[in-house]
């Protein structure tokens, strides 16, 4: 890719990942976006929410990855959601993003395991079959945008509810920045 409209701070990054020959691994990623040197200010043409539900921002794609701008209103959250087939890491760049973990209880519902509360820096990487929700739970003023990195591209995911055993398929919209249109 085309480096040249992109932050300094982000170039290191996209070369390795325009370089990948296959997927990422969790610990790849995790080590890679704990060693970024970036704020904020290195996506802000990228930066976009959406009213009602969050919204995800292509920075670039390769072959093997899409790198996402991932905007939060206050309340805003995904759905409750596996990774099927693909390695997800994600930085916090402004705001408190607070992670919630699942299993599977015996009865086959899911359950919540953990919930964290990350700050700016910090760094979540996971895969395929791990179940979570992100959500920004803060005040109504404060946004949360963190950096995110699927590889392969995440172009569909399992969700489910904690209401019932319903495992649904879901293929996240993406918004390109040129002309804002979702892929």
């Amino acid at each position: 890719m085309d480096t040249k409209n992109l932050s300094p701070a982000l170039v290191p990054l996209v070369d390795y990942l325009d370089n990948l020959t296959e997927r990422a691994s969790v610990g790849e990623l995790q080590a890679r976006l704990e060693s970024l040197d970036i704020t904020v200010d290195d996506v802000r043409d990228f930066v976009q929410f959406g009213e009602t539900r969050y919204r995800r921002n292509l920075i670039c794609r390769g072959g093997f990855y899409h790198l996402l701008a991932i905007c939060w209103k206050s309340a805003q959250r995904s759905p409750v959601h596996n990774h099927a087939h693909s390695t997800c890491g994600f930085r916090v760049l402004t705001g408190v993003a607070t992670e919630t973990s699942f299993e599977f209880s015996p009865c086959g519902l899911v359950k919540p395991t953990a919930t964290v509360d990350m700050v700016a820096g910090q760094v979540v990487a996971t895969q395929d079959a791990n179940i979570h929700q992100v959500s920004n739970l803060q005040p109504e003023v404060d946004d949360l945008i963190t950096l995110h990195i699927y590889s392969p591209p995440l172009l569909r995911m399992d969700t489910y509810s904690i209401t019932d055993d319903q495992v649904s398929e879901y293929r996240p919209v993406i918004f390109e920045h040129a002309h804002g249109s979702g892929i």
